[in-house]
């Protein structure tokens, strides 16, 4: 193997003692280039740059390959390697001068480190005996100039290191000439200076020492405006006083020492925090280490240093402040060491130059102190792990966008964003209280467009402290629009975005990819499998990839995992500042393709999901589940199975999610899929009286349709928001809907919505007290229906029921009821039959078979307690009230109607609560309180007759009269009556059965 050398001309000697060059420029340069970095891969676009300074040619591949080849063949024993980075020269120290002075200068640092000038000198000049001119003189390489440079720093400070050496060994005398030579190459130079000045001094020439000062100094000030350092400034005030300049050895004290930035004055919020980050620093033995993590713009370090201040008395020795830097470009460990070893009193050559060395120098200078080490913006543990103290009484208080999950014993606190109250302090503080409570509205939608993230807030209340005029409103409403907010939220240096951006450029690419892939999903609150569904794919190492990503990204604070839901499922959430970012990257970095078909196979997902839970649920909204366009479930059905173990569980922690995802399908026109996610979600919120929920949902898609010509779908969702006008009791404007609709569903030619609309008419007319009308609308229903006995069928023939009653035919009505009974009980389903149940118990009352009739409500409540239909329950114990009143049974049967109003009250169902409230009343006057129960009829009244229910007003003005006529009213129960009479009906069996029930509740109950 040839000896190389590039610490002058370059050459290479073969054995023995023959020297040989490369042929041509381009084989020297690239022999050279490559010896400049001797075992480390060079990648292959820096050695064409060195080749072809300007424009390589286009065959570069080959000719580099051509010249790596004929240097391999050149010379014997050369190993040239390729690397998946480039080409690799790999060559032993003792063959390469570079290498040999490298070795050779750690040696003589490693002496002096152990107290042996004598032997650090004799390597020192082992080293610089291996230079023999400017590196690689006679090869002008424009590509290495920086490489050359650097090396003739290292020679230069080798000799530095040299003369301190020789110094401490005593053999000045002969080191005048050497600096005085080396000085006129470098004037500069402070530190060569200083080693001359001690040289003369020692040899006796205190004026020459003092003129080496006189010079430097007039050439620092006319060159570069500046005095000498510090050390030379040492150096001449002891030879001024005659002394031995040699430095001492540092004996000052360190102890306590605070390295803490300043506290924050305006922080707002945080006591809890701070209370137990104290707790978790000043408990238990050993090191206590606690780490806080959270998303981009939390306020990690602010809270961290805020923290340390107020626990400065805890820990007398002091408070070391570490900046890390771990979210842009991870400090080097050996720096951050070296660093804090100059902090704790450790200098010049007593720091080692290995890392494990300074570490436990470090851990060395805080053993049995009490000490705060605040570590900021950690990368990892690892980083951590080494910055650790030894020795009980000192604790240390991490910051990091990561989770640090592999930082054993450690305890961790997640910085959720401010509270809304907390959000609001720190918005006055900035912009002052006055403005920000003049405008409260326009600030609290400030604080929300910015997610309550203190970064974000700062930003916000600094724009509007520097703009005194700036109205909140107007900044709230370019906040709210998603493209342009976080254009907004930048201030001086404060940016939310490039805060963000530095999480996400630490990421691995497949965590990239999966968190852009989650930011296109508006919701802020997802499932495992909805996470996973947009980011795994089908193959199982893809998918094993993904999980992986996931992990990352709750590891890096830009996932938070809250934790299982109700179903099991693990919970995640993305900070929506986070989910913007995401979503800007998403729009530059991939076609609108790709984002439409990665939320399509989410979408799929949930409408498969909910179209599995609705029919598990009882079905009771009164409107028509399609199955059409119905897509393939992408999920696997042990999946399914284990979500949908409680159907209304799942409905109950989606409920949200799902609302949002109608608003966004409507928004990007997918108005089908939303329709039928609608319809699905609607069986579990009709059936809990979610009825807020229902209707948004239901407007956002009506006005979608309209906007979009889609008249089917207006006229559906039109539909659903009919019946919760009917709920509320809002019959006429109902009736004219159900109508309305009824038409327009004709003329599409459906005939199945249509059955349920008809349906919902009879119901509606019946509470109007308009029964042959009702009859008509429940016939033309149960022609309209496929089946008779399900869907709108069997609502059809409750609705026929109920206007045969008010007909007076009761034997008919009992009739259809005896079906509806039997088709219930062969069909198994509970909800089915306790309604079944329900209706016959009613007719057997009016039948006058009041004994059966009791023991067929008791069965219907017992039957509908075991179910989740809450409405039905409550229908059927306001029946049983009213029979068991029949029965005498006056306080169960007051009971029967406390226990309805309690649940029609929780349901929003206001007509039968106030049908329960009238009936509660009535017992009153029977109880002697008929003062009381006026006001809560009259009440009653008023409701009823806005609502339009006849039969209900005629029923209150009876209960109305015996009030009056127990408190001595006379004219105002004799008004009472004769209205009530005008409003009765001939043959209506329901209301003057009604009227006798709830009349036998005002007389006193036996003794």
């Amino acid at each position: 193997m040839p000896r190389f050398g590039v610490l002058g001309p370059l050459t290479i000697e073969s054995p023995p003692g023959r020297r040989t060059a490369p042929r041509g420029d381009h084989q020297r340069a690239l022999l050279a280039v490559l010896l400049l970095n001797a075992n480390s891969p060079v990648p292959v676009g820096a050695l064409v740059e060195t080749l072809w300074p300007g424009t390589p040619p286009k065959s570069y591949s080959s000719n580099l390959h051509t010249y790596i080849s004929r240097l391999r063949a050149r010379f014997e024993g050369l190993e040239i390697e390729r690397d998946p980075q480039g080409y690799r020269l790999v060559v032993e120290p003792g063959d390469l001068d570079l290498l040999s002075f490298r070795e050779a200068a750690a040696a003589g640092k490693a002496a002096a480190r152990a107290g042996d000038p004598a032997a650090a000198a004799a390597h020192y000049r082992r080293a610089l005996a291996e230079w023999r001119g400017p590196v690689l003189s006679g090869l002008h390489l424009p590509r290495l100039d920086a490489d050359v440079a650097r090396l003739e720093s290292e020679r230069l400070a080798a000799f530095e290191d040299c003369v301190d050496a020789e110094l401490s060994d005593g053999r000045h005398g002969e080191l005048t000439g050497e600096l005085q030579a080396m000085i006129t190459e470098h004037p500069l130079r402070e530190r060569l200076a200083a080693q001359l000045m001690i040289a003369l001094h020692r040899a006796g020439r205190q004026a020459d020492s003092l003129a080496v000062h006189r010079e430097l100094r007039t050439t620092l000030v006319e060159e570069l405006g500046v005095e000498p350092g510090a050390e030379v400034r040492r150096v001449h005030a002891a030879v001024l006083r005659g002394e031995d300049p040699v430095p001492p050895v540092k004996t000052a004290q360190v102890f306590p020492i605070c390295q803490l930035p300043p506290d924050i004055a305006d922080l707002a919020g945080r006591e809890g925090e701070i209370a137990k980050l104290s707790g978790l620093l000043g408990a238990g033995t050993g090191v206590p280490v606690a780490v806080i993590t959270g998303e981009p713009g939390a306020g990690k370090s602010t809270l961290a240093v805020s923290t340390a201040h107020r626990l400065r008395r805890s820990f007398p020795d002091g408070q070391l402040f570490v900046p890390l830097a771990g979210a842009s470009d991870p400090r080097d460990l050996a720096d951050v060491l070296g660093d804090l070893l100059r902090a704790l009193g450790v200098t010049g050559p007593a720091i080692p130059d290995d890392v494990e060395a300074r570490a436990a120098a470090y851990r060395g200078r805080l053993a049995d102190r009490r000490v705060l080490v605040v570590l900021d913006d950690a990368a990892g543990p690892e980083q951590v792990r080494a910055l650790l103290p030894g020795t009980p009484g000192s604790a240390v208080l991490v910051t990091s966008r990561r989770r640090l999950s592999g930082l054993a014993g450690a305890d961790r606190l997640h910085l959720a964003p401010l509270s809304g109250a907390e959000a609001m302090t720190l918005l006055e503080r900035l912009a002052g209280q006055g403005r920000v409570g003049a405008e409260r509205a326009d600030a609290e939608r400030i604080a929300k467009a910015c997610g309550n993230l203190p970064l974000a807030l700062r930003i916000a209340g600094s724009r509007l402290a520097m703009r005194p005029g700036l109205p909140l409103g107007k900044l709230a409403g370019k906040l709210e629009d998603e493209v342009s907010r976080l254009d907004e939220l930048q201030v001086s240096d404060l940016q939310v975005r490039g805060s963000i951006a530095l999480s996400y450029e630490a990421l691995s690419p497949s965590a990239r990819r999966a968190f852009r892939l989650i930011g296109r999903c508006r919701t802020l609150d997802l499932p495992a499998w909805a996470v996973s569904t947009l980011v795994n794919d089908s193959a199982d190492s893809a998918e094993e990839e993904a999980d992986e990503a996931i992990d990352e990204l709750v590891e890096a604070s830009l996932l938070e995992a809250t934790g299982p839901d109700p179903t099991g499922e693990q919970r995640f959430r993305m900070h929506d500042l986070v989910r913007v970012f995401a979503t800007e990257l998403g729009r530059e970095l991939e076609s609108r393709a790709e984002r439409v078909a990665s939320v399509t196979k989410l979408s799929d997902a949930a409408l498969c999901l909910a179209d599995t839970a609705a029919r598990r649920l009882p079905r009771t909204v009164p409107m028509p589940l399609s199955d059409q366009d119905l897509p393939a479930q992408p999920l696997s059905g042990e999946l399914v199975e284990r979500l949908l173990r409680d159907p209304g569980a799942w409905f109950s922690v989606e409920r949200a999610n799902l609302v949002s995802a109608v608003s966004s399908m409507c928004a990007v026109g997918w108005l089908r899929k939303a329709l039928r996610v609608l319809e699905r979600l609607s069986a579990y919120l009709y059936l809990h009286s979610h009825y807020t929920d229902m209707r948004t949902a239901y407007e956002t898609l009506r006005e979608a349709a309209l906007k979009a010509g889609d008249r089917h779908i207006a006229v559906v969702a039109e539909a659903n928001l009919t019946v919760l006008l009917h709920v509320r009791g809002e019959y006429e404007r109902a009736v004219e809907g159900y109508r309305e609709c009824s038409k327009e569903l004709a003329e599409l030619g459906d005939v199945s919505a249509r059955a349920w609309v008809e349906t919902n008419l009879a119901r509606c007319l019946v509470g109007l007290g308009r029964a042959g009308e009702s009859l008509h609308a429940a016939t033309q229903a149960r022609e309209l229906s496929i089946v008779e006995e399900t869907g709108p069928g069997a609502y059809a023939l409750h609705a026929e029921s109920a206007a045969l009653h008010r007909l007076g035919k009761v034997a008919e009505a009992l009739e259809i009821d005896s079906r509806s009974l039997a088709h219930a009980r062969e069909n198994g389903d509970e909800r089915q039959l306790g309604v079944a149940l329900q209706g016959l118990s009613w007719s057997l009352m009016l039948d006058g078979r009041e004994e059966e009739a009791l023991e067929t409500i008791e069965e219907s409540v017992r039957v509908l307690r075991r179910t989740t239909a809450k409405s039905a329950l409550a229908k059927s114990l306001r029946t049983q009230g009213a029979i068991l009143a029949g029965a005498g049974r006056r306080a169960d049967a007051v009971q029967a109607y406390e226990n309805a109003r309690l649940l029609a009250d929780a349901l929003e169902e206001r007509p039968r609560e106030l049908s329960c409230t009238r009936a509660i009343a009535a017992s009153w006057i029977g109880d002697g309180r008929a003062d009381s129960a006026i006001p809560v009829l009259r009440r009653c009244l008023d409701e009823f007759r806005a609502m339009g229910g006849k039969p209900a007003t005629s029923l209150t003005l009876h209960v109305l009269r015996r009030a009056y006529e127990a408190v001595g009213e006379t004219e105002a129960a004799e008004a009472a009556g004769e209205e009530a009479k005008r409003l009765e009906v001939p043959h209506d069996a329901n209301a003057s059965t009604l009227v006798r029930l709830l009349l036998s509740l005002t007389e006193p109950a036996p003794a």
